[in-house]
């Protein structure tokens, strides 16, 4: 049996940060990196790394990424009722495409020792003091990082995702950007939270897609593609480059059992459901992963504690909003006030790309501009007085 002291399932961002993380804590461990595909490969994703995420690689070793990517300074966020924020961001953002994002964390990953091996695990096995996959490998612990659809969650009996906790998006390439300099993000009307993006990319064009918060609310890849044109004209992604995935949200029920396998990133459901930012998440929780599973049979339990402290409070206000953000009157005052108040921008690009919470300031100048109907709704709901 081919054993080592970890197994990593899946090489995207939380995978080799996984990895990364354990190799720098303990040089010299066996750590395999195994994916089902070869690098540089595509992947569905709008591209937007948040500046945040750097900070964290920087905190690795991992140099050089950053350059890799167009650095955008603005960002426009604009309403169905016309309400339009557009402001500097706290920090600039940068597009990465992802083939290149996800190709040099592999590549730092295997320079710090870890082995790549391309291999589609289907089966986990608890053998006591190690984790069996597919009868072939183990690992005396096993990180599954190994996306939306995660065979490792499964093993773990976690339940799929509600359709109410995925996203479903479509992503294109177009010649040309809404907006060189500028993160475009343009919401939609309807029943569920939807919007489209206009990222420009590194070279010129854009990626462009349109995202639903509700994977019953998606229809089909023509009535994505229809709804994307209607809020971004002229916006026409390259049919060759396009590209539809589900994104289970952080909303969805938590797993992390005890024992020897955790998970990290888009397999531990670890997406924004405001934004469906990913990226931050899933380096953040990879940095988690490859920590605790050095702690032998005591790594799950680790793990669910450390995502507790570093993710509840954020991943609870973030979904109290983005079961608001569904009401025209609450967006409208919350991009109202983000276009009014630096401290309410500053707070929604935190919560939206980063670990951020709602400010008590923030939240006081946003509850000013609701209108009745909304306090009245919110206040049934809470079964009382808004607190």
């Amino acid at each position: 049996m081919d054993t080592h002291d970890l197994v990593v399932v899946g090489a995207g961002p939380a995978g080799a940060v996984a990895a990364l993380h354990a190799l720098a804590l303990r040089p010299g461990a066996s750590v395999l990196l195994l994916d089902a595909r070869d690098f540089p490969r595509d992947k569905t994703c709008g591209d937007g790394v948040a500046a945040e995420v750097f900070d964290l690689l920087d905190d690795l070793g991992v140099t050089g990424v950053r350059e890799l990517g167009l650095e955008v300074p603005m960002l426009r966020l604009r309403t169905p009722g016309g309400r339009v924020a557009h402001r500097a961001a706290p920090r600039p953002n940068r597009v990465v495409p992802r083939r290149w994002f996800d190709a040099a964390l592999v590549d730092a990953a295997v320079h710090a020792g870890a082995e790549l091996r391309r291999h589609r695990v289907r089966e986990l096995t608890d053998d006591g003091d190690r984790i069996v996959l597919d009868g072939t490998l183990a690992g005396r612990a096993v990180v599954g990082a190994d996306g939306a659809h995660s065979v490792v969650r499964r093993a773990l009996g976690g339940p799929a995702p509600r359709p109410a906790d995925t996203a479903v998006a479509i992503r294109g390439y177009a010649p040309v950007a809404a907006d060189a300099e500028t993160l475009t993000i343009e919401f939609a009307a309807g029943p569920h939270p939807a919007y489209a993006w206009s990222f420009p990319v590194p070279g010129g064009g854009a990626n462009v897609g349109y995202g639903v918060f509700h994977r019953d609310g998606a229809g089909s890849r023509a009535e994505l593609l229809a709804r994307l044109a209607a809020l971004l004209p002229g916006q026409v992604p390259d049919p060759a480059t396009l590209r539809a995935h589900h994104l289970p949200l952080s909303t969805s029920p938590r797993v992390q059992p005890d024992g020897r396998v955790l998970l990290a990133g888009d397999a531990a459901a670890a997406v924004n459901p405001l934004t469906g930012e990913g990226i931050f998440d899933a380096v953040a929780s990879g940095l988690l992963a490859g920590r605790n599973a050095l702690r032998g049979a005591g790594a799950g339990a680790a793990q669910r504690a450390s995502m507790e402290r570093a993710f509840g409070r954020h991943q609870r206000h973030v979904g109290a909003l983005a079961r608001l953000a569904v009401r025209p009157g609450f967006l409208d005052a919350a991009i109202g006030a983000a276009a009014a108040h630096r401290t309410v921008f500053d707070c929604a690009v935190r919560l939206g790309l980063g670990r951020g919470t709602v400010s008590p300031a923030a939240l006081a100048l946003v509850a000013g501009r609701l209108p009745s109907a909304v306090i009245r709704a919110h206040r049934r709901a809470r079964g009382g007085a808004v607190r």
